[in-house]
């Protein structure tokens, strides 16, 4: 079968090739499944050029998420799956590939009111927001949430989930006034700071007359680490999901807010868990996105969709940072 490696093992995008590898062998459990399409994240980038720590259960091909057609069963009862099933899910890698074998805990059968592209789009970056505002950040009804980055693909989701879950506000933080523009007027943001020329910790103790946020989840790390527990709310859950920025602080960071208003900081990756814990979330995607889905409340934005051969500028375009939304191949 075709797939996209990368010459050397590591490089920058001119480095991605397609060649021709076997076709995955099944497990048990498992699926084969032709691929349709297939999202990008931006862990493809860090491990194009060798600086993820990919599972070891994962093959070397790139590629988390996932739209296609199930050809093959690996046991005869598989979770209500079958052979023709129209489907979409999350491996630990190799969905840059024409065929990919899956855990079936994994899969989602794919509703008919939805498009290859928008399915391929959902499960890694659903998943992921669905993980940071419900498990971990312990959002329910009433709370604030502040989510970074946000015209990131996950941010864009997770704004979708809060606003669906009752939050009081909703703010968000971004480096354009056009990405600022999308998250509030599209997407239904109470406000949004730009990170660039605003104290945006200032603004929001401002516009929440000092009470601060409940729920915080950052991409960025750094640079937003003293901005964070400065607008946390008491008790607030902070939740760390990347560190865009880097993950060392700078000088005179003030750490006093963790005790005085009693914050919870975790930091959380879904690739590196187990099979049992991804499929809690999975399952946890379908209860509370699914049907969302259906009814057209919650909607994939899909910046661009390339062809698998042009892999290679996909992957130019979301280290642009330019995005506002998901990039996606489709067969």
């Amino acid at each position: 079968m075709r797939a996209i490696g990368v010459r050397g093992g590591k490089g920058d995008a001119d480095a991605l090739f397609i060649e021709e590898i076997p076709t995955p062998k099944l497990n048990g459990g498992d699926a084969l499944i032709r691929i349709r399409a297939f999202g990008l994240n931006r862990m493809d980038l860090l491990q194009r050029e060798g600086k993820y720590p990919v599972p070891p259960q994962a093959p070397s091909t790139m590629g988390v998420e996932f739209s296609g057609i199930i050809e093959e069963l690996g046991a005869a009862d598989c979770n209500g799956f079958r052979i023709g099933d129209e489907v979409f899910g999350l491996a630990y890698g190799g969905a840059y590939a024409e065929y990919i074998a899956v855990s079936t805990n994994m899969l989602i059968h794919k509703p008919l009111e939805m498009t290859w592209i928008e399915a391929a789009g959902i499960p890694e970056t659903w998943i992921t927001a669905c993980q940071a505002l419900y498990l971990i950040g312990g959002h329910t009804p009433g709370k604030s949430v502040l989510w970074h980055a946000g015209a990131s693909s996950v941010s864009i989701a997770g704004i979708q989930l809060a606003r669906n879950s009752g939050a009081s506000e909703i703010y968000v933080t971004a480096g354009s006034k056009e990405k600022l523009d999308f998250c509030v007027g599209h997407l239904g943001a109470t406000a949004g700071y730009n990170y660039r020329d605003q104290a945006w910790d200032v603004e929001i103790l401002n516009a929440t007359n000092g009470r601060g946020v409940d729920v915080i989840i950052d991409f960025v790390g750094a640079t937003h680490f003293q901005g964070n527990l400065n607008v946390a709310a008491k008790d607030a859950h902070i939740v760390q999901l990347g560190q865009m920025s880097g993950s060392i602080l700078p000088a005179n960071v003030d750490i006093s807010g963790i005790l005085m208003k009693r914050l919870r900081f975790e930091g959380s990756t879904l690739r590196s868990r187990d099979e049992h814990y991804q499929k809690k979330l999975r399952d946890l995607l379908v209860d509370q996105a699914l049907p969302r889905f259906r009814d057209g409340t919650f909607k994939v934005y899909v910046e661009k969709v390339f062809s698998f051969d042009d892999i290679a500028d996909a992957h130019r375009l979301l280290e642009s940072n330019q995005t506002k939304g998901k990039i996606i191949c489709a067969f």
